[in-house]
Protein backbone atom coordinates (compact mmCIF):
# COMPACT_ATOMS: atom_id res chain seq x y z
CA UNK A 1 0.00 0.00 0.00
CA UNK A 2 3.09 2.38 1.08
CA UNK A 3 4.25 1.77 -2.44
CA UNK A 4 1.50 2.78 -4.16
CA UNK A 5 0.87 5.41 -2.19
CA UNK A 6 4.75 6.80 -3.00
CA UNK A 7 4.07 6.06 -6.54
CA UNK A 8 1.23 8.28 -6.76
CA UNK A 9 2.73 11.26 -4.93
CA UNK A 10 5.98 10.68 -7.69
CA UNK A 11 3.02 10.71 -10.40
CA UNK A 12 1.26 13.79 -8.68
CA UNK A 13 4.47 15.49 -8.65
CA UNK A 14 5.27 14.91 -12.07
CA UNK A 15 2.00 16.17 -13.91
CA UNK A 16 2.05 19.25 -12.14
CA UNK A 17 5.39 19.93 -13.06
CA UNK A 18 4.50 19.00 -16.63
CA UNK A 19 1.67 21.78 -15.91
CA UNK A 20 3.90 24.32 -14.48
CA UNK A 21 6.24 23.74 -17.68
CA UNK A 22 3.34 24.31 -20.24
CA UNK A 23 1.74 27.33 -18.03
CA UNK A 24 4.71 29.79 -18.13
CA UNK A 25 5.12 29.98 -22.25
CA UNK A 26 0.79 30.63 -22.20
CA UNK A 27 1.80 33.28 -18.95
CA UNK A 28 4.32 35.21 -21.07
CA UNK A 29 2.29 35.27 -24.48
CA UNK A 30 -0.79 36.17 -22.15
CA UNK A 31 1.66 38.86 -20.71
CA UNK A 32 2.99 40.49 -23.98
CA UNK A 33 -0.62 40.27 -25.51
CA UNK A 34 -1.24 42.69 -22.69
CA UNK A 35 1.91 44.95 -23.00
CA UNK A 36 1.18 45.45 -26.30
CA UNK A 37 -2.32 45.92 -26.54
CA UNK A 38 -1.64 48.94 -23.76
CA UNK A 39 1.08 49.94 -25.80
CA UNK A 40 -1.62 50.57 -29.35
CA UNK A 41 -4.18 52.05 -27.02
CA UNK A 42 -1.48 54.31 -25.68
CA UNK A 43 -0.43 55.27 -29.67
CA UNK A 44 -4.26 55.77 -30.56
CA UNK A 45 -4.49 58.00 -27.93
CA UNK A 46 -1.80 60.10 -28.76
CA UNK A 47 -2.38 59.79 -32.68
CA UNK A 48 -5.85 61.61 -31.93
CA UNK A 49 -4.06 64.28 -30.50
CA UNK A 50 -1.74 64.98 -32.36
CA UNK A 51 -2.04 62.91 -35.12
CA UNK A 52 -3.73 65.65 -37.68
CA UNK A 53 -0.53 67.76 -37.09
CA UNK A 54 2.51 64.86 -36.63
CA UNK A 55 1.34 61.92 -38.19
CA UNK A 56 -0.72 62.62 -41.36
CA UNK A 57 0.99 66.31 -41.85
CA UNK A 58 -1.37 68.74 -41.75
CA UNK A 59 -3.54 70.96 -39.24
CA UNK A 60 -6.04 68.77 -37.28
CA UNK A 61 -9.51 71.05 -39.04
CA UNK A 62 -12.40 68.21 -38.14
CA UNK A 63 -15.56 69.96 -36.74
CA UNK A 64 -17.94 68.84 -34.54
CA UNK A 65 -20.46 68.86 -37.35
CA UNK A 66 -18.44 67.37 -39.62
CA UNK A 67 -18.10 64.43 -37.11
CA UNK A 68 -21.80 64.08 -36.67
CA UNK A 69 -22.25 64.15 -40.16
CA UNK A 70 -19.92 60.99 -41.30
CA UNK A 71 -22.13 59.34 -37.82
CA UNK A 72 -25.13 59.83 -39.55
CA UNK A 73 -23.77 58.52 -43.48
CA UNK A 74 -22.47 55.92 -41.57
CA UNK A 75 -25.39 55.13 -40.04
CA UNK A 76 -27.40 55.40 -43.37
CA UNK A 77 -25.25 52.55 -44.66
CA UNK A 78 -25.35 50.47 -42.11
CA UNK A 79 -28.50 50.22 -42.26
CA UNK A 80 -28.82 49.63 -46.08
CA UNK A 81 -29.80 46.31 -47.48
CA UNK A 82 -26.93 46.10 -49.79
CA UNK A 83 -23.27 45.65 -48.98
CA UNK A 84 -21.15 48.81 -48.83
CA UNK A 85 -17.33 48.52 -49.19
CA UNK A 86 -16.13 51.48 -47.23
CA UNK A 87 -13.13 53.18 -48.77
CA UNK A 88 -9.95 53.64 -46.94
CA UNK A 89 -9.99 57.56 -46.49
CA UNK A 90 -6.06 58.57 -47.52
CA UNK A 91 -4.66 61.82 -47.41
CA UNK A 92 -4.21 63.60 -50.38
CA UNK A 93 -2.05 62.37 -53.22
CA UNK A 94 0.90 64.81 -54.69
CA UNK A 95 1.79 64.88 -57.99
CA UNK A 96 5.39 64.75 -56.40
CA UNK A 97 6.47 64.55 -52.90
CA UNK A 98 4.82 64.24 -49.81
CA UNK A 99 1.70 66.03 -48.84
CA UNK A 100 1.78 68.77 -46.34
CA UNK A 101 -0.99 71.44 -45.87
CA UNK A 102 0.50 74.94 -46.58
CA UNK A 103 -3.04 76.80 -45.71
CA UNK A 104 -6.63 76.99 -46.02
CA UNK A 105 -8.19 78.63 -49.53
CA UNK A 106 -11.48 79.76 -49.25
CA UNK A 107 -13.13 81.30 -52.28
CA UNK A 108 -16.40 83.45 -53.93
CA UNK A 109 -17.43 82.61 -56.37
CA UNK A 110 -18.75 85.31 -59.58
CA UNK A 111 -21.91 84.95 -61.83
CA UNK A 112 -24.38 82.68 -63.42
CA UNK A 113 -24.78 78.96 -61.94
CA UNK A 114 -21.93 77.63 -65.06
CA UNK A 115 -19.59 80.17 -64.71
CA UNK A 116 -19.20 79.37 -60.88
CA UNK A 117 -19.28 75.55 -61.76
CA UNK A 118 -16.44 76.05 -63.70
CA UNK A 119 -14.61 78.00 -61.64
CA UNK A 120 -15.23 75.54 -58.70
CA UNK A 121 -13.49 73.30 -60.61
CA UNK A 122 -10.23 75.25 -61.14
CA UNK A 123 -10.30 76.41 -57.37
CA UNK A 124 -10.18 72.49 -56.68
CA UNK A 125 -7.24 71.99 -59.25
CA UNK A 126 -5.07 75.08 -57.77
CA UNK A 127 -5.95 74.02 -53.77
CA UNK A 128 -4.93 70.67 -54.65
CA UNK A 129 -1.02 71.44 -57.25
CA UNK A 130 -0.66 74.24 -54.04
CA UNK A 131 -1.48 71.50 -50.88
CA UNK A 132 -3.93 73.69 -49.08
CA UNK A 133 -7.39 72.99 -47.75
CA UNK A 134 -10.28 74.53 -49.35
CA UNK A 135 -13.23 75.81 -47.67
CA UNK A 136 -16.52 74.83 -49.66
CA UNK A 137 -16.86 77.96 -52.28
CA UNK A 138 -19.46 80.09 -51.40
CA UNK A 139 -21.94 81.57 -54.17
CA UNK A 140 -22.53 84.81 -55.65
CA UNK A 141 -25.72 86.29 -54.47
CA UNK A 142 -24.76 89.88 -55.56
CA UNK A 143 -25.63 89.58 -59.35
CA UNK A 144 -28.34 90.63 -61.33
CA UNK A 145 -30.04 86.88 -60.16
CA UNK A 146 -29.60 87.94 -56.78
CA UNK A 147 -30.29 84.34 -55.93
CA UNK A 148 -29.58 83.55 -52.14
CA UNK A 149 -28.77 79.68 -52.67
CA UNK A 150 -25.88 78.52 -50.91
CA UNK A 151 -23.62 75.70 -52.14
CA UNK A 152 -25.35 73.12 -50.36
CA UNK A 153 -28.72 74.18 -51.96
CA UNK A 154 -27.49 73.75 -55.43
CA UNK A 155 -24.73 70.48 -54.85
CA UNK A 156 -24.29 67.18 -52.82
CA UNK A 157 -22.15 68.94 -50.75
CA UNK A 158 -21.18 65.95 -48.76
CA UNK A 159 -20.14 64.19 -52.04
CA UNK A 160 -18.55 67.03 -53.37
CA UNK A 161 -16.32 66.42 -50.06
CA UNK A 162 -16.18 62.71 -49.75
CA UNK A 163 -15.34 61.81 -53.99
CA UNK A 164 -12.45 64.16 -53.56
CA UNK A 165 -10.89 63.24 -50.33
CA UNK A 166 -8.51 61.26 -51.96
CA UNK A 167 -7.32 64.62 -54.01
CA UNK A 168 -7.59 67.52 -51.64
CA UNK A 169 -8.75 67.97 -48.52
CA UNK A 170 -12.02 70.12 -48.06
CA UNK A 171 -14.01 71.50 -45.12
CA UNK A 172 -17.23 72.61 -45.08
CA UNK A 173 -15.95 75.50 -42.78
CA UNK A 174 -12.76 76.79 -41.36
CA UNK A 175 -11.95 75.63 -37.92
CA UNK A 176 -12.39 77.55 -34.80
CA UNK A 177 -9.40 78.94 -34.45
CA UNK A 178 -8.40 79.86 -37.89
CA UNK A 179 -12.09 80.87 -38.40
CA UNK A 180 -10.88 83.19 -35.23
CA UNK A 181 -7.85 84.42 -36.83
CA UNK A 182 -10.34 85.37 -40.45
CA UNK A 183 -12.83 87.44 -37.96
CA UNK A 184 -10.33 89.78 -36.43
CA UNK A 185 -8.60 90.29 -40.14
CA UNK A 186 -5.86 87.89 -40.13
CA UNK A 187 -6.42 87.12 -43.86
CA UNK A 188 -5.44 87.96 -47.16
CA UNK A 189 -7.83 88.52 -50.18
CA UNK A 190 -7.53 89.61 -53.71
CA UNK A 191 -8.48 88.62 -57.18
CA UNK A 192 -6.54 86.53 -58.71
CA UNK A 193 -5.01 87.40 -62.48
CA UNK A 194 -8.09 85.72 -65.32
CA UNK A 195 -6.46 83.41 -67.59
CA UNK A 196 -2.99 82.66 -65.29
CA UNK A 197 -0.99 79.04 -65.56
CA UNK A 198 -0.20 76.94 -62.59
CA UNK A 199 3.42 78.85 -62.20
CA UNK A 200 1.48 82.25 -61.37
CA UNK A 201 -0.31 80.27 -58.92
CA UNK A 202 2.70 78.54 -57.42
CA UNK A 203 4.84 81.83 -57.48
CA UNK A 204 2.61 84.29 -56.52
CA UNK A 205 0.12 82.84 -54.63
CA UNK A 206 1.35 80.38 -52.71
CA UNK A 207 3.82 83.03 -50.39
CA UNK A 208 0.76 84.87 -49.79
CA UNK A 209 -0.97 81.50 -48.16
CA UNK A 210 2.35 80.90 -46.18
CA UNK A 211 2.80 84.16 -45.55
CA UNK A 212 -1.42 84.84 -44.04
CA UNK A 213 -2.17 81.19 -43.87
CA UNK A 214 -5.57 81.71 -45.20
CA UNK A 215 -6.06 83.26 -48.34
CA UNK A 216 -9.39 84.63 -49.99
CA UNK A 217 -10.18 84.89 -53.55
CA UNK A 218 -12.88 87.16 -54.33
CA UNK A 219 -13.18 86.57 -57.95
CA UNK A 220 -12.98 83.26 -59.63
CA UNK A 221 -13.90 83.59 -62.99
CA UNK A 222 -11.79 81.83 -65.87
CA UNK A 223 -8.73 82.67 -63.15
CA UNK A 224 -6.99 79.20 -64.92
CA UNK A 225 -5.73 78.64 -68.29
CA UNK A 226 -7.22 76.93 -70.48
CA UNK A 227 -3.77 75.23 -71.92
CA UNK A 228 -0.43 74.63 -71.11
CA UNK A 229 -1.64 72.96 -67.79
CA UNK A 230 -0.20 69.81 -66.42
CA UNK A 231 -2.18 66.69 -67.50
CA UNK A 232 -2.87 65.88 -63.65
CA UNK A 233 -4.92 69.33 -63.58
CA UNK A 234 -6.70 69.30 -66.82
CA UNK A 235 -8.22 65.46 -65.77
CA UNK A 236 -8.85 66.39 -61.78
CA UNK A 237 -11.04 69.36 -63.42
CA UNK A 238 -12.80 66.79 -65.27
CA UNK A 239 -12.98 64.58 -62.40
CA UNK A 240 -14.39 67.82 -60.20
CA UNK A 241 -17.20 68.96 -63.17
CA UNK A 242 -18.49 65.42 -64.09
CA UNK A 243 -17.80 63.56 -61.01
CA UNK A 244 -18.03 65.45 -57.76
CA UNK A 245 -20.21 68.32 -58.59
CA UNK A 246 -23.37 66.59 -58.71
CA UNK A 247 -27.18 68.75 -57.74
CA UNK A 248 -28.75 67.48 -54.83
CA UNK A 249 -31.41 64.83 -54.58
CA UNK A 250 -34.28 67.23 -54.99
CA UNK A 251 -32.46 68.64 -58.09
CA UNK A 252 -31.93 65.12 -59.57
CA UNK A 253 -34.96 64.11 -59.48
CA UNK A 254 -37.25 66.97 -60.65
CA UNK A 255 -34.78 66.88 -63.53
CA UNK A 256 -35.42 62.88 -64.20
CA UNK A 257 -39.30 63.90 -64.30
CA UNK A 258 -39.25 65.87 -67.02
CA UNK A 259 -36.87 63.67 -68.60
CA UNK A 260 -39.05 61.40 -68.42
CA UNK A 261 -42.23 63.44 -69.09
CA UNK A 262 -40.27 64.51 -72.59
CA UNK A 263 -39.22 60.95 -73.15
CA UNK A 264 -42.76 59.61 -73.46
CA UNK A 265 -43.90 61.66 -76.14
CA UNK A 266 -40.60 60.47 -78.93
CA UNK A 267 -36.89 62.82 -79.06
CA UNK A 268 -36.90 65.78 -78.16
CA UNK A 269 -34.15 69.17 -78.55
CA UNK A 270 -33.26 70.82 -76.19
CA UNK A 271 -33.59 75.04 -77.44
CA UNK A 272 -30.61 76.94 -75.33
CA UNK A 273 -32.88 80.43 -76.13
CA UNK A 274 -30.42 83.29 -74.71
CA UNK A 275 -33.07 85.59 -75.07
CA UNK A 276 -33.72 87.24 -71.98
CA UNK A 277 -34.01 90.58 -70.85
CA UNK A 278 -30.21 90.97 -68.88
CA UNK A 279 -28.73 89.30 -72.07
CA UNK A 280 -30.17 91.72 -74.68
CA UNK A 281 -29.12 94.66 -71.72
CA UNK A 282 -25.61 93.57 -71.64
CA UNK A 283 -24.83 93.01 -75.05
CA UNK A 284 -26.78 95.98 -76.43
CA UNK A 285 -28.37 93.51 -79.11
CA UNK A 286 -31.73 95.05 -80.16
CA UNK A 287 -32.79 93.68 -83.09
CA UNK A 288 -36.81 93.05 -83.12
CA UNK A 289 -37.33 95.29 -80.26
CA UNK A 290 -39.94 98.18 -80.32
CA UNK A 291 -38.14 101.49 -79.73
CA UNK A 292 -39.63 101.38 -76.20
CA UNK A 293 -38.33 98.02 -75.32
CA UNK A 294 -34.85 99.03 -76.56
CA UNK A 295 -34.94 102.10 -74.18
CA UNK A 296 -35.70 100.13 -71.54
CA UNK A 297 -32.57 97.71 -72.27
CA UNK A 298 -30.38 100.77 -72.36
CA UNK A 299 -31.91 101.94 -68.89
CA UNK A 300 -30.92 98.72 -67.54
CA UNK A 301 -27.52 98.44 -69.22
CA UNK A 302 -26.49 102.22 -67.33
CA UNK A 303 -27.96 100.81 -64.10
CA UNK A 304 -25.34 98.22 -63.34
CA UNK A 305 -21.96 99.18 -63.14
CA UNK A 306 -20.13 96.52 -63.10
CA UNK A 307 -21.26 96.01 -66.82
CA UNK A 308 -18.47 98.39 -68.17
CA UNK A 309 -20.10 98.86 -72.21
CA UNK A 310 -22.32 100.99 -72.07
CA UNK A 311 -22.62 102.50 -76.16
CA UNK A 312 -23.17 99.74 -78.18
CA UNK A 313 -24.00 99.49 -82.02
CA UNK A 314 -26.28 96.73 -81.88
CA UNK A 315 -26.42 96.30 -85.78
CA UNK A 316 -22.78 96.46 -86.17
CA UNK A 317 -22.53 93.77 -83.10
CA UNK A 318 -24.91 91.77 -84.54
CA UNK A 319 -23.17 91.95 -87.87
CA UNK A 320 -20.06 91.02 -86.22
CA UNK A 321 -22.31 87.64 -84.83
CA UNK A 322 -21.57 89.08 -81.44
CA UNK A 323 -25.62 88.96 -80.72
CA UNK A 324 -27.48 85.73 -79.42
CA UNK A 325 -29.89 84.60 -82.14
CA UNK A 326 -33.63 85.99 -81.56
CA UNK A 327 -36.47 83.48 -81.92
CA UNK A 328 -37.48 84.29 -85.44
CA UNK A 329 -33.68 83.82 -87.11
CA UNK A 330 -33.80 80.60 -84.92
CA UNK A 331 -37.15 79.17 -86.39
CA UNK A 332 -35.68 79.82 -89.86
CA UNK A 333 -32.13 77.49 -88.95
CA UNK A 334 -33.99 74.94 -87.77
CA UNK A 335 -36.50 75.00 -90.34
CA UNK A 336 -33.63 75.00 -92.43
CA UNK A 337 -31.73 72.05 -90.88
CA UNK A 338 -34.80 69.52 -91.76
CA UNK A 339 -35.72 69.62 -87.82
CA UNK A 340 -38.77 67.97 -87.95
CA UNK A 341 -41.87 69.99 -86.94
CA UNK A 342 -43.13 67.56 -84.45
CA UNK A 343 -40.31 67.23 -82.57
CA UNK A 344 -40.37 68.41 -79.21
CA UNK A 345 -38.36 71.78 -78.47
CA UNK A 346 -37.49 72.30 -74.60
CA UNK A 347 -37.07 76.14 -74.08
CA UNK A 348 -34.11 75.94 -71.83
CA UNK A 349 -33.90 79.44 -70.66
CA UNK A 350 -35.79 82.23 -68.10
CA UNK A 351 -38.40 84.29 -69.63
CA UNK A 352 -38.19 85.59 -73.18
CA UNK A 353 -37.66 88.94 -73.70
CA UNK A 354 -41.32 89.99 -75.34
CA UNK A 355 -42.81 87.21 -74.66
CA UNK A 356 -45.75 85.60 -77.04
CA UNK A 357 -45.12 88.23 -80.07
CA UNK A 358 -41.32 87.43 -80.14
CA UNK A 359 -42.09 83.53 -79.65
CA UNK A 360 -44.90 83.52 -82.57
CA UNK A 361 -42.79 82.32 -85.02
CA UNK A 362 -41.20 79.55 -83.30
CA UNK A 363 -44.39 78.31 -82.00
CA UNK A 364 -45.70 78.96 -85.16
CA UNK A 365 -42.89 76.11 -87.00
CA UNK A 366 -43.01 74.00 -84.00
CA UNK A 367 -46.01 73.71 -82.34
CA UNK A 368 -44.27 71.20 -79.85
CA UNK A 369 -42.70 73.99 -77.52
CA UNK A 370 -42.34 73.44 -73.84
CA UNK A 371 -40.46 74.68 -70.93
CA UNK A 372 -40.37 73.44 -67.03
CA UNK A 373 -42.99 75.52 -66.28
CA UNK A 374 -45.47 74.17 -68.65
CA UNK A 375 -44.63 70.71 -68.22
CA UNK A 376 -44.67 70.56 -64.22
CA UNK A 377 -47.17 72.01 -62.27
CA UNK A 378 -46.56 75.58 -59.65
CA UNK A 379 -46.14 73.39 -56.92
CA UNK A 380 -43.52 71.36 -58.48
CA UNK A 381 -41.40 74.37 -58.89
CA UNK A 382 -42.34 76.35 -55.69
CA UNK A 383 -39.13 76.08 -54.00
CA UNK A 384 -37.26 76.84 -57.14
CA UNK A 385 -38.97 80.68 -57.35
CA UNK A 386 -36.45 82.84 -57.08
CA UNK A 387 -33.46 80.67 -57.04
CA UNK A 388 -32.39 81.49 -60.53
CA UNK A 389 -29.57 78.92 -60.15
CA UNK A 390 -31.42 75.78 -59.05
CA UNK A 391 -33.87 76.44 -61.87
CA UNK A 392 -30.67 76.74 -64.27
CA UNK A 393 -29.56 73.08 -62.90
CA UNK A 394 -32.97 71.59 -63.92
CA UNK A 395 -32.75 72.68 -67.29
CA UNK A 396 -28.67 71.89 -67.03
CA UNK A 397 -29.68 68.22 -66.54
CA UNK A 398 -32.51 68.73 -68.94
CA UNK A 399 -29.79 69.34 -71.84
CA UNK A 400 -27.67 66.84 -71.09
CA UNK A 401 -29.88 64.07 -71.78
CA UNK A 402 -31.67 65.34 -74.68
CA UNK A 403 -31.36 64.24 -78.44
CA UNK A 404 -30.38 67.41 -80.09
CA UNK A 405 -28.59 70.46 -77.94
CA UNK A 406 -28.62 73.76 -79.86
CA UNK A 407 -27.28 76.83 -77.86
CA UNK A 408 -28.07 80.67 -79.76
CA UNK A 409 -25.25 82.33 -77.95
CA UNK A 410 -21.91 81.25 -76.48
CA UNK A 411 -22.78 81.88 -72.78
CA UNK A 412 -21.06 79.42 -69.73
CA UNK A 413 -24.13 77.26 -70.33
CA UNK A 414 -23.97 77.16 -73.81
CA UNK A 415 -19.93 76.07 -73.28
CA UNK A 416 -20.07 73.76 -70.31
CA UNK A 417 -22.67 71.94 -71.56
CA UNK A 418 -21.02 71.88 -74.28
CA UNK A 419 -18.02 70.01 -73.07
CA UNK A 420 -20.10 67.71 -71.02
CA UNK A 421 -21.87 66.22 -73.58
CA UNK A 422 -18.61 65.54 -75.14
CA UNK A 423 -17.40 64.03 -72.68
CA UNK A 424 -20.65 61.98 -72.54
CA UNK A 425 -20.00 60.41 -76.04
CA UNK A 426 -19.86 63.40 -78.07
CA UNK A 427 -24.12 64.19 -78.07
CA UNK A 428 -25.33 65.90 -81.31
CA UNK A 429 -25.00 69.70 -80.33
CA UNK A 430 -25.26 72.03 -82.77
CA UNK A 431 -23.26 75.09 -82.79
CA UNK A 432 -24.82 77.69 -84.71
CA UNK A 433 -22.39 80.35 -86.43
CA UNK A 434 -24.02 83.52 -86.02
CA UNK A 435 -22.60 85.85 -88.16
CA UNK A 436 -23.28 83.45 -91.61
CA UNK A 437 -26.64 82.63 -90.52
CA UNK A 438 -27.04 86.68 -89.89
CA UNK A 439 -26.02 87.46 -93.38
CA UNK A 440 -27.92 84.79 -94.82
CA UNK A 441 -31.02 85.31 -93.48
CA UNK A 442 -30.80 88.94 -94.22
CA UNK A 443 -30.44 87.96 -97.49
CA UNK A 444 -32.88 85.42 -97.25
CA UNK A 445 -35.24 88.10 -96.03
CA UNK A 446 -34.50 90.89 -98.84
CA UNK A 447 -35.06 88.00 -101.25
CA UNK A 448 -31.67 87.60 -102.53
CA UNK A 449 -31.77 84.09 -101.87
CA UNK A 450 -34.65 81.19 -102.31
CA UNK A 451 -35.42 78.97 -99.43
CA UNK A 452 -33.71 76.08 -100.84
CA UNK A 453 -30.84 78.01 -101.44
CA UNK A 454 -30.79 79.43 -97.77
CA UNK A 455 -31.25 75.54 -96.42
CA UNK A 456 -28.61 74.17 -98.36
CA UNK A 457 -26.30 76.70 -97.28
CA UNK A 458 -26.90 76.58 -93.65
CA UNK A 459 -26.67 72.90 -94.05
CA UNK A 460 -23.30 73.13 -95.30
CA UNK A 461 -22.09 75.98 -92.78
CA UNK A 462 -22.69 73.69 -89.96
CA UNK A 463 -21.80 69.94 -91.24
CA UNK A 464 -18.60 69.89 -89.17
CA UNK A 465 -20.40 71.87 -86.29
CA UNK A 466 -22.19 68.82 -84.22
CA UNK A 467 -20.25 68.64 -80.81
CA UNK A 468 -17.75 66.09 -83.02
CA UNK A 469 -14.68 65.41 -81.94
CA UNK A 470 -12.10 68.16 -82.70
CA UNK A 471 -8.96 69.65 -81.35
CA UNK A 472 -9.10 72.37 -78.77
CA UNK A 473 -8.10 75.95 -80.69
CA UNK A 474 -4.93 77.02 -79.16
CA UNK A 475 -4.26 80.59 -79.44
CA UNK A 476 -1.26 82.10 -77.32
CA UNK A 477 -2.06 85.52 -75.43
CA UNK A 478 -5.60 85.96 -76.28
CA UNK A 479 -7.17 83.03 -74.15
CA UNK A 480 -10.68 84.67 -74.50
CA UNK A 481 -10.80 83.96 -77.88
CA UNK A 482 -9.50 80.48 -78.06
CA UNK A 483 -11.54 77.20 -77.26
CA UNK A 484 -12.43 77.46 -73.92
CA UNK A 485 -11.43 74.17 -72.20
CA UNK A 486 -14.64 73.29 -70.38
CA UNK A 487 -16.60 73.47 -74.08
CA UNK A 488 -14.23 70.87 -75.46
CA UNK A 489 -12.25 68.93 -72.85
CA UNK A 490 -10.01 66.87 -75.11
CA UNK A 491 -7.91 65.52 -72.07
CA UNK A 492 -10.80 64.28 -70.73
CA UNK A 493 -12.51 62.60 -73.86
CA UNK A 494 -12.83 58.65 -73.82
CA UNK A 495 -11.44 58.00 -77.17
CA UNK A 496 -8.29 60.48 -77.97
CA UNK A 497 -7.80 58.98 -81.41
CA UNK A 498 -11.22 60.63 -82.39
CA UNK A 499 -9.50 63.77 -82.52
CA UNK A 500 -9.32 65.77 -85.72
CA UNK A 501 -7.94 69.15 -86.61
CA UNK A 502 -10.03 71.36 -88.37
Amino acid sequence: MGLKTGDKLRCSSSVAAAARSRLKPWLLRATMTVVLWTCVLQLTAVGNTWGPRVLKGWPSCRTAREAAAAAAVTTTQLAMPEPVVAKAVLPPKKFMGIYRNNGYLMVSCNGGLNQMRAAICDMVAIARYLNVTLVVPELDKTSFWNDPSEFQDIFDVEHFITSLRDEVRILRELPPRVKRRVELGMFHTMPPISWSDISYYHNQILPLIRKYKVLHLNRTDARLANNGLPLEIQKLRCRVNYGALKFTSQIEELGKRVIRMLRQNGPFLVLHLRYEMDMLAFSGCTEGCTPKEAEELTRMRYAYPWWKEKVINSFAKRKDGLCPLTPEEVALVLRALDIDRSMQIYIAAGEIYGGKRRMASLTSAYPNVVRKETLLEPSDLMFFQNHSSQMAALDYLVSLESDVFVPTYDGNMAKVVEGHRRYMGFKKTILLDRKIIVELVDQYYSGSLRWDEFSSLIKSVHANRMGAAVTRTVIPDRPKEEDYFYANPQECLRDPNLLQTL
